[in-house]
């Protein structure tokens, strides 16, 4: 009995074992994930490619809005040949948000969910815009955080008359405290013809500090032109293939300390690489093609100029710009060197005041003030001539709120970077992760 007990027993751990190597498994957890991770990466792969015909046919609608794209041509062909109007694009605009709403939920990669995040705040911000094509007006606030994901808090402007009194301090004299400040500054002008050696040493100067710290793509380069006629004074136009043009304009006459800020901002460690980057992280090794297209007016601005401002100061910080300045472009340049800091301290002190110019621009949009206000404002706030106030009003009057993207976008990147006192290379290593990842205002406030 004993012994058939234990055959028996035997004979059916033998079946049990025979039937268990006969039955699949059930799908475990990380078959679970990969198979939402492909149906995910698909869905937000279809959303994208809508997103990029959608933001092509809206850059039919209005000049400037598209500021790059260098996805397949016959794209952006196609889309010239036969744009949807702008109610059915803002109706398709709204359906892709709902998609993504949706697909969001089902995403388990955090890089992913970001993209589809990333997605969702340009197509908030496409609607607005297609809004305001259709006459539809926001406030200043409300039109800045729903074009660039970050709401505006302005300071009135009595609160920057500290700052021009040190101004006042440092130009003392008679007549208007502008006229005495564009005086001064005018000794600092580039001649014309050493533009084009001074800008060229600077953004080699620029390039090297930012190469040392963020690789770039083999072949990159950018061409730079001098213009006119425009309400900027420096302009990226990145064309992909790691190749940018890069433009200054010329209407009024260029100080000395535009070569290193525009050498910065318009390319290393600003536009030219944050573009490159993106394409060659993103589009090229992810195949996210919604990163070929860049539609100005969106949270990705106020990433790209903030970034592109603050790189100033990550390229050279403390004293090194006033450094390079006196021992290497003032000389190119042909302009004396002066014997003490004053210059430094003036254009740090003028720095202090510039957030005025946010409020003179919130004020004047929402129809606090009128233009010659506005423009009066200007000159006294940020102590520039008659010339240059009327250009930074224009560019209010055609731009709109686009001008938080620059104090603000900087003040956020900075923030951002050097929360908890970093070393220098990690602050390198966060600035490499902003312009190299899907980035959204909200994510520099993240801790």
């Amino acid at each position: 009995m004993r012994k058939f007990v234990i055959l028996s027993l035997v004979a059916a751990l033998s079946a049990c074992a025979a039937s268990e190597t006969k039955t699949p498994p059930k799908p475990g957890v990380a078959t679970l994930d990969v198979r939402r991770t492909a149906a995910s990466t698909k869905a937000l792969d279809e959303i994208a490619a809508a997103y990029l015909r959608l933001t092509l046919e809206i850059g039919t609608h209005e000049a400037g809005y598209i500021d790059a794209y260098y996805g397949p041509p016959e794209l952006k062909t196609a889309a010239e040949a036969a744009p949807r109007d702008k109610a059915a694009l803002l109706t398709a605009t709204r359906e892709l948000m709902a998609q993504i709403d949706l697909a969001a939920r089902r995403i388990p990669d955090p890089l992913a969910k970001r993209r589809a995040t990333f997605l969702r705040a340009q197509l908030r911000a496409a609607e607005t815009r297609l809004m305001m094509m259709q006459g539809a007006r926001f406030s200043f606030a409300d039109e800045a955080e729903r074009l660039f994901g970050v709401r505006p808090r302005l300071k009135p402007l009595a609160s920057y008359d500290a700052e021009l009194a040190k101004i006042e301090a440092l130009v003392p004299g008679d007549g208007a405290l502008p006229d005495r400040v564009e005086a001064y500054l005018d000794a600092f002008t580039i001649p014309k013809d050493r533009l084009q050696k001074t800008f060229d040493a600077a953004i080699a100067r620029c390039r090297g500090r930012s190469m040392a710290h963020i690789p770039m793509p083999v072949g990159e380069s950018f061409r730079l032109e001098f213009v006119t006629g425009k309400s900027w004074s420096g302009y990226n136009y990145y064309q992909g293939g790691y190749h940018s043009l890069i433009q200054v304009n010329t209407d009024l006459p260029i100080r000395l300390s535009r070569a290193l800020d525009l050498g910065c901002h318009e390319g290393y460690p600003g536009h030219h690489l944050l573009n490159m980057k993106l394409e060659e992280k993103l589009v090229k090794e992810r195949g996210w093609s919604e990163f070929s297209v860049y539609p100005l007016y969106s949270p990705q601005s106020l990433i790209a100029e903030g970034s592109a401002n603050y790189g100033i100061d990550l390229a050279f910080p403390e004293s090194s710009k006033a450094d390079t300045e006196r021992d290497v472009l003032m000389p190119i340049a042909e302009i004396a060197v002066p014997s003490d800091d004053r210059y430094w301290q003036l254009l740090k002190a003028i720095k202090g005041a510039s957030g005025a110019r946010l409020t003179i621009a919130q004020q004047y949009l929402d129809g606090v003030i009128d233009r010659p206000t506005a423009v009066a404002l200007t000159q006294k706030y940020l102590l520039v001539s008659p010339q240059r106030a009327e250009q930074s009003v224009s560019f209010t009057d055609q731009y709109r709120s686009y001008v938080i993207n620059y104090g603000l976008g900087e003040t956020m990147v900075r923030a951002y970077v050097e929360r908890g006192r970093p070393s220098r290379d990690e602050m390198w290593r966060r600035m490499a992760k902003i312009v190299s990842e899907p980035t959204l205002p909200a994510d520099l406030l993240a801790r």
